[in-house]
């Protein structure tokens, strides 16, 4: 009977630490890039760097809450990269890289990546939106608490956010927002 309710025990704390955790598909730009050709959808990608508290706790409390993940997963394909890492990147006809990244830095502070460059990022966390064209819809600096974070994966998975044209569209749609968290 002990080790009955032993077992018991530990299939309760594991279902429970499933429902409240949940693991993003996280893909490489490239590779999004590909499958959007395949099946498109919009893109999310995550900016970060290894020495940012800010990115590692929009991982741990945004990133990894259940009800977000899910969204991001059925809604977009999302990409997660270092803004100060080592990938080579290929986008729009032109080959990126961090030419002067220094491998014995690579937990600390390092040289930026010519795609963030490219892409005017110059803070981290960033979080950026692409359509399915690839055009940049729009960047979002700092960390994002799931509630905030929500808003922009509704308004930003299909063209819906092409009808805000000013504060007031925006507000609008705020006061209309119906949260799923």
């Amino acid at each position: 009977m002990f080790k009955f309710n032993k077992v018991l025990f530990v299939i309760f704390f594991l279902s429970f630490f499933v429902n409240f955790s949940q693991e993003i598909n996280w893909l490489s730009f490239e590779k999004a890039i590909e499958a959007q050709k395949k099946s498109p959808k919009n893109i999310i990608m995550d900016v970060y760097t290894n020495w940012c508290g800010p990115c590692k706790l929009m991982e741990k409390n945004t990133f990894q809450n259940k009800f977000i993940a899910d969204f991001i997963n059925k809604n977009y394909y999302a990409v997660k990269f270092n803004g100060e890492g080592n990938e080579v990147v290929n986008f729009m006809g032109r080959k990126f890289e961090n030419t002067r990244y220094d491998k014995s830095r690579s937990q600390t502070r390092n040289s930026s990546h010519q795609l963030t460059q490219f892409l005017g990022i110059n803070a981290y966390p960033t979080t950026l939106f692409f359509d399915e064209k690839m055009n940049l819809i729009t960047p979002i600096r700092g960390y994002l608490i799931p509630k905030q974070l929500e808003i922009y994966l509704e308004l930003f998975k299909n063209d819906e956010y092409k009808s805000i044209n000013s504060q007031e569209d925006f507000d609008r749609f705020i006061k209309t927002f119906k949260s799923g968290l």
